[in-house]
Parts: structure tokens; C-alpha cells; sequence
């Protein structure tokens, strides 16, 4: 019996500082389940009841617990400099050509590499286009329409 409780100790502790290390949600869920089972533990159940109440509390928290936590914790999901390009207008620098795999444009006062978002469009130097994604460290962009500039 005394093994079990170590045991059982040992995962929760285990759990805690996975969950600490990684401030994900990711083994909170366990840690509860294996302090479930040290209690279980504690009032003289067998292993086989022990992994049980592991099993099921830990789902149990899992299913219950995970989408409140999802909803409310980590919501706050702040855009890099990147992600504020999406949606800009940008000025490109060098033809945008993906078939010769070519361009440029101008972002925030940096060049980047620019391609464009369909294989059969080509966007010419010196016009504005709009940023619809990026694709690594280049711009994917989509000529600009009259009512976006």
C-alpha cells in the first residue's frame, strides 16, 4: 500500500510541473486524477480500483473541465507584426511573378518577398496590392480592387 501512495504522490507532482512548465492545460487534468487515486489509495483500495479512479477522474476532467478552460484561460491571443499584415495594402517593388518566381514589396518600411495568391496572376512594380496570408517570410498577395485602397 505504501508503494501506491508514493506512486500515486509521485505522478501528481510529475503532472504539476509538466503543467507548469508548459502553462498549456496540458497535464492539469491528470495531476487531478492522480490525486483521486492517492486518495483512493489512502482508504485501502486495491490497484486495480486505484487505476480506475485514475482513468475515469481524469476523463471526467478532461471532458467537463477542458472546454471552460479553453474559453477562458489563454484568450488573450496577442498578433505578432506579422499578423497585422494580413489585410494591408502594400506596395510591390518588383514584378510579382510566381511562375518566375520573382517580387517584392514594401511592408511597414521592410522589403519583403511577395508571390502572388493565384499562379496565374501577375502583379506589376509600382502597384498596390492587398496581403491575404504569409507563407513563411513571404508576403501572399492579391492585386488590389479600386474600393480597398
Amino acid at each position: 500500500m505504501e508503494r501506491e501512495i508514493f506512486l500515486w504522490l509521485g505522478l501528481m507532482v510529475v503532472f504539476l510541473i509538466i503543467e507548469l512548465a508548459t502553462v498549456g492545460l496540458t497535464s492539469i487534468w491528470f495531476s487531478g486524477g492522480a490525486l483521486a487515486a492517492l486518495l483512493v489509495s489512502l482508504a485501502g483500495a486495491g490497484m486495480v480500483i486505484q487505476i480506475a479512479v485514475f482513468v475515469v477522474i481524469s476523463a471526467v476532467l478532461v471532458i467537463f473541465t477542458r472546454p471552460f478552460a479553453a474559453k477562458y484561460v489563454n484568450v488573450h491571443h496577442v498578433k505578432t507584426n506579422c499578423d497585422e499584415l494580413i489585410g494591408s495594402v502594400v506596395k510591390v517593388t518588383e514584378t510579382v511573378d510566381n511562375f518566375a518566381q520573382t517580387g517584392t514589396a514594401i511592408a511597414q518600411g521592410k522589403e519583403w518577398t511577395a508571390r502572388c495568391k493565384s499562379d496565374k496572376d501577375r502583379i506589376e512594380k509600382d502597384s498596390l496590392a492587398k496581403v491575404t496570408a504569409i507563407s513563411g517570410v513571404k508576403l501572399i498577395l492579391e492585386k488590389c480592387k479600386e474600393d480597398e485602397l
